[in-house]
């Protein structure tokens, strides 16, 4: 069952975002940069995510955010804010996940219903840049899973090395996504793949890497950007024409999100590739009760 939606709302993280909203008038990514979070002193309670294993909800007097266990306690990597929690004799460190600054995050406040990433996941992510949202992934899947960044800017690839210096589940790869045999053997097969290549050709950038690594019914996300892909057509339509162009190198499209008002004109598309014949089979029946 392919679902496109707009907009969808989910448990209090809703009314952090529109706070999010009225406080930076609906600001492009990075508009407030450390995110929102407790106060100094305020007492708050952290509890999982409903739907996905490995994210948390923070929950303080004034403010709701999401937030990641940091596997790097008492280091931040885009200067985000940080919380400490003690559970009986420890002291665990939670980082605010700002939906401003990753667009992953913002498709889990927008009410994404599975991103496919959990503790122990292998996750090979195309355009990790300075490993904002990556060092979120690595706090998900945990010193059981890993992450292969593969980042083509030298300028970008060496912020992203700095942070994997502190996170061992994460393999900075410098090299350009096009080419994935340059870099086949650094990698192992993985459960999920997941792009932000802002190219015109991400789609073909997204198979050809899929086809190395991601295993027989492993899933994949993609965060397409509508000027990216056609610049004369409206963003729907552009969407559209992308997901189609995805159908054809053997991915099956499940879900479709824009991203407003956290980034304009992008919407996070997920789904399977090379369906098994169960997953076929459930898929349809699915299909069928809805």
């Amino acid at each position: 069952v392919f679902s496109s939606r707009r907009r969808h709302t989910r448990c209090r993280e809703v009314s952090w975002a529109r706070r999010c909203v009225q406080e930076t008038g609906g600001a492009p990514r990075g508009g407030r940069r450390g995110g929102p979070g407790a106060k100094a002193g305020q007492k708050v309670v952290i509890e999982p995510h409903p739907a996905f294993e490995g994210v948390f909800i923070m929950h303080s007097k004034n403010d709701d955010a999401l937030v990641t266990r940091n596997m790097a306690p008492g280091f931040s990597v885009y200067n985000e804010k940080r919380v400490t929690i003690e559970e009986g004799d420890k002291k665990i460190e939670y980082r605010v996940w700002n939906p401003f600054r990753s667009k992953l995050g913002a498709a889990i406040v927008g009410g994404i219903e599975n991103i496919y990433m959990k503790p122990g996941s292998k996750v090979l992510y195309l355009g990790a840049a300075s490993g904002t949202t990556v060092s979120h992934v690595s706090d998900i899947v945990g010193e059981t899973g890993a992450v292969y960044a593969v980042e083509f800017s030298k300028r970008s690839g060496r912020d992203l090395v700095n942070v994997a210096k502190k996170r061992t589940n994460i393999i900075p790869i410098i090299d350009d996504a096009r080419y994935p045999l340059r870099y086949r053997m650094l990698l192992s097969m993985v459960d999920v793949i997941f792009a932000d290549v802002a190219q015109p050709d991400q789609a073909r950038i997204l198979g050809l890497n899929a086809q190395y690594f991601v295993k027989n019914g492993g899933h994949f996300v993609i965060s397409i950007k509508a000027n990216c892909i056609d610049s004369t057509l409206p963003a729907e339509a552009a969407f559209a024409k992308e997901v189609q162009r995805l159908r054809t190198l053997k991915f099956k499209p499940q879900e479709q999100l824009t991203l407003e008002p956290y980034e304009r004109d992008h919407a996070v598309v997920t789904g399977t590739y090379r369906p098994t014949v169960e997953q076929t089979a459930e898929a349809e029946s699915k299909e069928q009760i809805s």
